[in-house]
């Protein structure tokens, strides 16, 4: 069944029409006619089965039959990560970890960091894409680029994964408390005062493996692990 996602979708609504865009990809992309099932996903736990009543290719009409609440999943995979040089390697991470199960993505500018800025629009766009994809009923939170100070300010506790000599625990170790975020590095690490600054606000050294990790790479082996500690 092909998912669309309907961000002001309420559970008392019954009869909607899609946008124009989601209706050109329902009748003219996927060839949907009218008494064709639809999946509706509002971001926010709801999935709706719906039947078309009308395939008109700019305002497809349709008729929630079906509506299920889904609970959140009952822990937080929230990554905090220093944005590539090449743009297309975070949009990467982003489309998997959405289909694994992340929950909050934070872009932190580093020491060392290769971007000053992100599109967080075309970011959303990937994440609600991945959503559908992957018929996940969540959407996750992208937070804007922050300054690593003002990070820590605000999430005071956490993981950080780097490639100094530290003694490091294992994710799969550790019990981490609600919204306990991940800091991923650039591609030229953490340098070492942002390390200790983490440390002495209350982070943990966390452990990726034993080879050193791409950034994109380090940030969705941190998710997977994550994923299969809590589930």
């Amino acid at each position: 069944m092909h998912a669309f996602y309907i961000p002001t979708l309420l559970p008392e609504i019954k009869h909607l029409f899609l946008s124009e865009e989601e209706s050109k990809h329902a009748c003219r992309v996927m060839r949907l006619n009218t008494g064709d099932l639809v999946e509706l996903l509002d971001g926010k736990g709801g999935r709706y089965e719906a039947k078309i009543l009308s395939d008109h290719p700019k305002k497809c009409e349709v008729e929630v039959v079906k509506y299920k609440k889904e609970l959140q999943q009952p822990f937080d995979i929230h990554i905090a990560i220093a944005p590539t040089k090449n743009a297309d390697r975070i949009e990467w991470f982003l489309e998997k970890a959405v289909e694994l199960g992340l929950t909050k993505l934070s872009l932190i500018q580093t020491d060392r960091g290769e971007r000053k800025q992100m599109k967080i629009d075309r970011l959303e766009k990937i994440a609600v894409a991945a959503m559908k994809q992957s018929h996940r009923t969540y959407l996750p939170e992208i937070k804007e680029l922050q300054s690593f100070k003002d990070f820590i300010k605000i999430y005071p506790k956490g993981g950080i994964a780097h490639c100094e000599e530290f003694h490091s625990q294992s994710l799969t170790e550790m019990v981490p408390p609600s919204d306990f975020p991940i800091l991923i590095g650039p591609e030229g690490d953490f340098t070492m005062s942002e390390i200790q600054m983490a440390l002495n606000s209350g982070y943990n050294t966390i452990a990726l493996g034993k080879t050193r990790l791409r950034t994109e790479t380090a940030g969705l082996y941190a998710v997977t692990l994550l994923k299969s500690k809590f589930e």
